[in-house]
This record gives structure tokens, sequence and C-alpha cells, in this order.
């Protein structure tokens, strides 16, 4: 196995099982009755005490102003969409099983802005991404109208 493969796997198969896990626990979370900022602030104990974790198993103290902007943006925008998520589950009781492939559309969001910021259309086959891309948008507008 290559090294990116197992980057792949990594950083692309075990987001995906545990993101969706994630989706499933938000449902319960919120109809058992959580303030949306208290749901986020325990969100941000639990994300605090993981990072905690590895970090006694990786001690790297590297950190600059700029990585730690970014590294703040990561967290606003993903608490931000958390928030979104978590409203619409307990005000509006949408279903989870229609919410979760709505918003993990957000592929293409990161994959515009990647091209765009990154330069990274240099190294892509357009063919295959534009065909990945039309899937994804189908599959979760079908999936929320469903």
């Amino acid at each position: 196995m290559t090294n990116q493969t197992i980057g792949l796997l990594i950083g692309g198969l075990l987001p995906a099982v545990f993101y969706g896990i994630s989706g499933v626990f938000a449902k319960p979370a919120t109809e058992a009755g959580i303030g949306i900022g208290l749901y986020i602030m325990l969100i941000g104990l639990a994300v605090s005490l993981t990072g905690l974790l590895i970090y006694g198993f990786s001690p790297d103290n590297t950190i600059s102003v700029r990585s730690g902007i970014f590294t703040v943006a990561v967290g606003l925008t993903w608490a931000i969409g958390a928030a979104g998520v978590a409203v619409a589950l307990a005000s509006y009781q949408v279903p989870v099983s229609r919410l979760v492939p709505l918003y993990n559309m957000n592929t293409l969001v990161a994959v515009l802005l990647g091209l765009v910021i990154f330069a990274e259309w240099k190294d892509v086959q357009t063919a295959k991404l534009v065909g990945g891309a039309v899937l994804i948008a189908i599959g979760g507008s079908m999936v929320a109208t469903s």
C-alpha cells in the first residue's frame, strides 16, 4: 500500500465513518433537550479532550501565528455548521437521514475552494472531477427531497 493510499484511508475513510456516526449522535442529543450553545460547548470540550489525548502521544509544540489563525478559522466554521445542524434537528425536526447527505455536499465547497485557492485544478482530471461533483449534487438533492 502506498503512503498516499494510507493517507486517504486515515484522512478520508476514517473521518467519513466518524463524521457519519457523529451525525447520528446529533439527533438524540438535540431531541433529549439541550441548548445550542451548550451543545457546541460540550462538543468543544470533547474536541479539547481528544486533542489533549493526541498531544500526550505526539507532543509536538509546533505553532505559528498564521497556523493558529487558520486553526481557529477551522473551529469557527465547523462550529457554525454544527450549530446549523443542531437547529435543524431540534427546531425543525428534519430527519437525520435526509439532513446528513445534504450537508455533506460540503465536499463540493471544499473541492471548488481547493481548485481556486490552492490551484489544484492543475493536478486533477477534470472530467472525473465534474462527473463526481454532479453525482454528489444529484445524490444530495435526491436524498434531501425523498
